[in-house]
């Protein structure tokens, strides 16, 4: 948790970095940090993430209400579930890769991206081998927010323990952790994982 001004400093050198891996195409994306007096701040609408100023980060409440006058992105409210389901998460990420998108849109019917015996799965909390399997969650993508927040509370409210990532589908990931850092590292596994995971899916077609 911090102050709102090093939480926007903080969110425009990640949104420099996401931007160079290609994971924030157009103005997709959004990026927040839970605030030291339980607000949040977050991008606002619109914003490219490459090129983001400390002027395009804004507060919001824990509803996703505007603070300071700025549009919120519509998706502030699936940040805002984040941090209502997980007490420890301090800073989230949505992302956007080609891989991820296509794999999911490929998984068609599935609730779950399902990863198994990756060195790189040790990233998430709780997972210390290679010998391991994850299901991170798949949902449906809607332009509704209210109606998707309800369609994901369950799911991440059944999980024990909280894998701090989850995927749209056709759409994008979002990640979490205790602060920028750590949801920067969970972004990156996920979005490796992700990676890994479309190119086994295609071997596997051709084989057929």
């Amino acid at each position: 948790m911090t102050d709102v001004l090093t939480a926007a400093a903080s969110i425009v050198a990640i949104g420099a970095r996401l931007d160079q891996r290609g994971w924030a195409p157009a103005t997709a994306g959004n990026y927040s940090v839970r605030l030291a007096d339980g607000t949040v701040a977050i991008t606002v609408s619109g914003a490219h993430k490459g090129r983001l100023t400390t002027g395009d980060v804004m507060r919001v409440d824990v509803g996703g209400h505007a603070l300071d006058g700025k549009k919120p992105s519509a998706e502030t409210l699936l940040h805002c579930l984040i941090y209502a389901t997980d007490p420890a998460a301090g800073a989230v990420l949505h992302t956007h890769s080609v891989a991820g998108t296509v794999l999911s849109r490929a998984l068609a019917g599935a609730g779950s991206i399902d990863l198994a015996g990756y060195e790189v799965m040790k990233a998430f909390p709780g997972i210390d081998t290679h010998n391991a399997a994850i299901a991170m969650p798949l949902v449906e993508n809607s332009q509704d927010m209210p109606a998707l927040a309800d369609a994901l509370r369950p799911l991440l409210a059944a999980q024990d323990p909280l894998l701090p990532a989850f995927y749209i589908r056709g759409h994008g990931l979002y990640a979490w952790g205790r602060d920028l850092a750590a949801a920067e590292a969970i972004a990156e596994a996920s979005e490796f994982l992700l990676a890994c995971a479309w190119e086994e899916w295609k071997a596997d077609r051709s084989r057929r």
